[in-house]
């Protein structure tokens, strides 16, 4: 085992980006101000109330590269976005809503014919959106939901900060992985469940999916809400599907590649544990690569690059602390100290403070010729008004992070960024995780 480094020994190792915005936690890493990668801070804005997006497009600059950010109103939590051939976008809302964009115009009317979601629970509801890659031939499309574990317990314990509260009811859920026809009309047909989790939570997290280029499923299933305690060892459970990245094949079975599948006592859908809550995936259209964007507790956030078979850590390894400000035992289970050991893989990113990471990609496109290769990653930035933005994230000619490459975009929205997708025009697209959401289009300025 690799014990316990210094953080300059980490940084040296690990190649990573820690985003550290004080100078008594560059002391208490032991690391002068002037030793510590000089990375641009998370902006911080007063605490106010949110101003809504306007209605016409607002221009902004990065460097020397002006866009526009045009916003597609009317959504109520829009979580994930998908794009259908000819350029329509499908959009779930957590509420338990499929929504579609025909022609830059949303709909008024949902798409009919969803399965019954749950939203009694911590995060739950509908969440991810997908669209098979041979949808001309299939007009198959996938979507994950809470679902309801039938005759479930029911939990009325919510958190407020770090204090158990009386609140609501709370469903007993599973993460489920969706499949159905659509035609571009008004309706699903031919649903049906390809896989549910066998990890029941009070809450669902993670739940990502996206198309591999063998054409096979990657879905993240994440760790039960914090205030199951004990739970966070579930991501080194080899009989458990919380806190792992799953390969199914697009209907639902097993692939017999998958690197557990002759293993006895691991769930033969696991492709990668060690995850404690996934909430971006991308698969890099040119390389194959899975990219995956993971939330820590405290501190902790990661990007990481996923491979079969791989243990990426959690809660064995961690830069976070647990919510407790602890960072052994606590609210998260038992933690340990380490931040590196043998046989588990480094982040290819984190973050201290957490920003609260969610959608990534790497901009393969045409329309921002400077941003070709950037990683785009949201932050939904908690409490923080100021680290709701986009992060810009550029690679040196070696592929790893430039040590001044973390910039942010789009702070002065102080919106929660759930998704990023790259569309079939080049431009980005994102949604925002607001009661009054929105599509927003990010589109170059001449």
């Amino acid at each position: 085992m690799i014990g316990r480094l210094s953080a300059v020994k980490e940084a040296l190792v690990r190649s990573c980006i820690a985003i550290l915005v004080a100078t008594p936690l560059l002391l208490t890493l032991g690391i002068s101000a002037q030793q510590a990668p000089q990375q641009p801070q998370i902006s911080t804005v007063p605490e106010a109330a949110k101003v809504g997006l306007p209605d016409t497009p607002q221009v902004f600059s990065a460097g020397a590269q002006k866009y526009q950010v045009v916003a597609i109103k009317g959504l109520v939590t829009p979580w994930a976005l998908a794009f259908l051939p000819g350029g329509d976008i499908l959009v779930t809302e957590r509420p338990g809503r499929l929504r579609i964009i025909r022609k830059g115009v949303l709909d008024t009317q949902p798409i009919a014919g969803l399965p019954e979601v749950s939203t009694l629970a911590v995060n739950a509801g509908l969440m991810d959106v997908a669209v098979h890659p041979r949808y001309a031939e299939n007009q198959f499309i996938y979507f994950t939901y809470s679902k309801p574990v039938p005759g479930g317990p029911r939990d009325d314990i919510v958190w407020s900060g770090n204090k158990r509260m009386p609140g609501r009811k709370r469903d007993a859920v599973r993460a489920a992985l969706a499949r159905a026809r659509f035609d571009g009309g008004t309706s699903l047909a031919d649903v049906r469940d390809l896989f549910v989790s066998e990890a029941d939570s009070q809450g669902t997290s993670g739940a990502r999916i996206a198309f591999a280029k063998d054409g096979k499923i990657i879905m993240s299933v994440g760790m039960p809400t914090r205030h199951l305690i004990g739970t966070a060892d579930d991501a080194q459970n080899p009989a458990n599907h919380a806190g792992k990245i799953l390969r199914l094949n697009d209907d639902g079975t097993v692939p017999p590649d998958n690197p557990f599948v002759k293993r006895p006592g691991y769930k033969p859908e696991i492709f990668a544990l060690g995850i404690r809550n996934a909430l971006g995936l991308f698969v890099h259209p040119e390389t194959g690569e899975i990219w995956e964007t993971e939330n820590g507790p405290m501190g902790g956030d990661e990007i990481n690059i996923i491979k079969a078979g791989k243990n990426y850590g959690w809660p064995v390894v961690s830069y976070g602390i647990d919510y407790s400000g602890n960072q052994e035992g606590g609210l998260s289970g038992t933690l340990s100290s380490d931040r590196m050991r043998a046989g588990m893989e480094d982040p290819f990113i984190f973050w201290n403070p957490s920003p609260a990471v969610t959608g990534i990609i790497i901009y393969t496109g045409d329309r921002f010729p400077t941003w070709k290769g950037n990683i785009f990653v949201g932050a939904m930035g908690g409490e923080n008004l100021g680290a709701r933005q986009l992060h810009r994230i550029v690679l040196s000619p070696t592929g790893r992070p430039q040590s001044r490459g973390n910039l942010t975009m789009l702070s002065e929205l102080k919106q929660r960024i759930r998704d990023v997708k790259q569309g079939p025009d080049g431009n980005l697209y994102l949604t925002t995780d607001e009661a009054a959401g929105a599509i927003l289009r990010i589109e170059p300025v001449q």
